[in-house]
This record gives C-alpha cells, structure tokens and sequence, in this order.
C-alpha cells in the first residue's frame, strides 16, 4: 500500500475527525443572518464565556476576523501599530487600508517575536493634522510559532493603555500558545487563553489551524465593539445562513481538540532535532508546532530541488520566504520520522 501524504504545509489542511463530522450533522439549524442559528450562537457564546467576553461574532476566516477587528477599533484616517510579520499586515493583502482607509505603522520584531515597548511608544502620532490618528496595537501569539511572553504582552498592553490605544490580539493561534503557556505547570490551557485574552479589548481566534476544524474563526470583544464588527462582517460579505453545521465544529474543536495541541508540539520538536547537524541547514527550534528552516552556504540555492524532492517522497512543505513545516493532528510521529528521513537523504546525511 502506498504510504499516505505527510503534508507539513500547514495546520490548515486537517481534516474533520469521525466525531467532529457528526457533531456537524447533528446541528440544529437557523439563519445567522437573522441571528437565530442555535449553533452560532452556542459557539458566540462559549468562546466570548472562554475567553471572558461579552460577546463574539463567528466570521468565515481569521483574514476577515482581522479585517472586522480593525475596522470596528478605528476609523478612515486612524493607523493601527503592528510588527512588519504580523499576519493582519503582512499576509492579509492590505485589507483594513484597502477598505478601511486605515493606515497601518509597521514596527521591526525583536528577535523573540516581541516589538520594542520604546518602538511601540515612538511610534504613537501627535494629535496632529498632519498625521494619522493613532488609535490601536495589534498584536499576534503565537507569531510564526513563537510564543510571545506573558510578562511582555502585559507590559505591551499596559502601555497601549496608559498611550489611548486600543487592543487587538490575532490569537489564530492562541490555544497552541496557551498549551505551550501551561507546559509543566499543571495550568489549564483554557485558563490560560483567558488569562492572554484578558489583556486586549479583541482577540481573533481560528478554528480552521491546529483546532482542526474545516472552517471559521471568531472575534470576541464587548457587546458594543461586536455590534460594531457585525455590520463590517456583513459588509464584507461574511454573514453566512445555515452556518450553524461549522459553528458545531468549531464547538467540538474547543471542547475535544484543545489539550491535544501539544502532541503536535512535540512532532514539531522531533523535527528540529531529527534535523539538527545537516550541513546547509540551520533549524529554529520551535516554541509550538512551526518549524523554520533556512538553508545556508551552498545549500542556499537549494530550496525550489528540495521542496521537489520532497514531494516526490510524499512530504510537503512550503517556502514562500524560508522552509516551512507545520505539525497538525493529521501528521503523526511515523510521518515525521519519514519527513526527517527524506530531507536527510536530500543532503546524504
């Protein structure tokens, strides 16, 4: 039989498990656009209760949780501050400039993902005609796998505060920082997700990455702010009808697939160290389930003929700007140890 894919490209690519896809058919059903589908709104209230909101909205994607985000915070005319990596800047094709008129101010990252508080604070505009409003802080944990630490998000966040600005957290990943958070501590990984969530006015959560659900993220905030994202929600075209069928396995995702996060972890952490020695690599460990690799010296011109190879071998990856493999409930420890087994034969190590 012939040996099934290892796909590394990302966490996106799961597949609904057996129990998820009957959560799925069992779910009643409305018409969210009139806000009575029970399942969204079941699902609204368990991550706004989760994360210790008033309120949520669930949105198609973390591209539109973003966009609503920053939308509802600001204005035509106000900047959001965010790291150049981001992904609400970087990633998302422009979108709140596009079609918010809101100019976003990038900021450099610190080697841990961080940006500098002093950067934050210099960035800040003064009330002024001939700048932007300065109106809020966007922030991402985990960034490109990395988790961002606790005492700095409190201290990024404080400060944000004492400047006028708001506060967005993209946590599309925010249960795997939370799991990564909890390690050896004996803390719940839902407690603290909340205790990150706490720190922001919004958070962007995804259920479609390592939740392993197929579609869907959601924004959480106050009553008032979610009012405010409902009707860009709508305006962007993401106000779905009988949505109830992804908002159940989103539901099941949070309820079954949360703790699970940090086997995925650990196949991430067997990857860097199965890679770890090769000649032409130079392997970041990871803090989650991303792993980043660069190829250096002669081996730099290398990564289109390693990508191939690997495909040939039924391992895939990408390598838009540097290679990446990301770990997910579908990948499991056999996967990994072919992954690691056909980049070493790559480089004959």
């Amino acid at each position: 039989m012939t040996n099934p894919v290892v796909d590394l490209r990302s966490d996106t690519v799961t597949q609904p498990s057996p129990g998820m896809r009957a959560a799925m058919a069992a779910a009643p059903l409305g018409d969210d656009v009139f806000g009575d589908d029970p399942s969204v709104n079941a699902l609204q209230d368990k991550i706004a209760g989760m994360l210790g909101f008033e309120a949520a909205l669930f949105v198609p994607t973390g591209t539109q949780s973003n966009l609503c985000a920053i939308l509802s915070h600001c204005q035509r005319g106000d900047e959001y501050i965010v790291g150049q990596m981001q992904h609400c800047y970087r990633w998302e094709g422009g979108g709140a400039a596009v079609f918010g008129s809101v100019q976003p101010q990038p900021l450099d990252h610190q080697s841990d993902g961080t940006l500098a508080l002093a950067d934050i604070e210099a960035a800040v505009k003064p009330d002024d005609p001939h700048f932007a409003r300065s109106r809020l802080l966007a922030l991402e944990n985990t960034l490109g796998g990395k988790l961002l630490p606790m005492a700095y998000i409190e201290q990024a966040t404080q400060l944000a505060r004492r400047l006028g600005l708001s506060r967005h957290l993209d946590g599309a990943r925010l249960f795997n920082a939370a799991v990564a958070q909890s390690a050896g501590t004996g803390a719940d990984p839902r407690s603290e997700a909340r205790r990150i969530a706490q720190c922001f006015d919004s958070v962007s959560v995804c259920f479609s990455k390592g939740l392993g659900a197929p579609v869907g993220s959601a924004l959480c905030g106050s009553k008032e702010y979610i009012a405010r994202a409902r009707r860009v929600r709508k305006m962007a075209g993401g106000a779905m009808r009988q949505s109830g069928m992804l908002a159940a396995a989103a539901a099941y995702a949070l309820d079954h697939q949360v703790e699970r996060l940090a086997q995925d972890h650990a196949l991430a952490r067997r990857l860097a160290e199965g890679l770890a020695g090769i000649e032409g690599l130079q392997v970041e460990a990871p803090h989650t389930n991303i792993v980043f690799v660069d190829l250096v010296g002669p081996a730099k011109e290398r990564s289109a003929a390693l990508l191939k190879h690997l495909a040939d071998q039924g391992v895939l990856a990408v390598g838009l700007y540097r290679l990446r493999f990301v770990t997910h409930l579908d990948v499991s420890a056999a996967g990994i140890e072919r992954a690691i087994g056909a980049i070493r034969g790559f480089f004959g190590a």
